[in-house]
């Protein structure tokens, strides 16, 4: 029997997995906030220590995710669990990007740069 389009089969296989293996998952709580400086995203997974956060940036794609950490045959294996994962927009400074855990949230600051206001030129014409 066919399963309907909505939920790919690669996110039924790991919501299987993750429900067969101690439990289940922590539902993450995510907030985006714009400010007139930078975004920030705040993240609250229930159950995750700061130690199992990550933030990576890989080629201009912002990647945030906790482990999982599953008990196989005596040893703990980190399993990735994806929060975040979007392209950085132009107009953020990939450099100074930040991350703070405090509280049980996790932050990630993300401050804009000189093209926030947008690129502005008088384009001379050639005659």
């Amino acid at each position: 029997m066919r399963r309907a389009g909505f939920i790919s089969q690669e996110i039924l296989q790991s919501i299987d997995i993750a429900n067969t293996l101690q439990g289940g998952i922590s539902e993450p709580a995510i907030k985006l906030s714009r400010f007139s400086h930078a975004r920030q995203i705040e993240l609250r997974v229930p159950g995750v220590m700061s130690d199992q956060m990550h933030v990576k940036i890989n080629n201009n794609q912002l990647l945030v995710y906790y482990e999982h950490r599953i008990e196989i045959g005596g040893q703990v294996v980190p399993v990735p669990h994806v929060v975040y994962n979007k392209p950085i927009p132009y107009f953020i400074d990939a450099n100074r990007i930040k991350a703070t855990y405090e509280e049980n949230v996790l932050r990630v600051h993300l401050p804009y740069n000189e093209l926030a206001n947008g690129f502005h030129r008088e384009i001379p014409i050639e005659r």
